[in-house]
């Protein structure tokens, strides 16, 4: 899920920075990279990427 949402940051940067544009003062494309960043980071630690199993086991 985090991995999505970096793609998501970094797809909305890469408009931003072609588009030379930006949302205020706060919101540029350099903090849109740095969030995706971030967001990558923690899906690489393993952060919200457990999937639990409801299956149940036959003896």
């Amino acid at each position: 899920m985090l991995a999505i949402a970096a793609a998501v940051l970094f797809g909305i940067a890469l408009l931003l920075q072609l588009a030379d544009l930006a949302f205020g003062q706060v919101i540029t494309g350099t903090t849109l990279i740095t969030a995706g960043l971030l967001c990558l980071a923690l899906h690489m630690a393993g952060v919200a990427t457990s999937r639990k199993s409801f299956r149940r086991r036959r003896r």
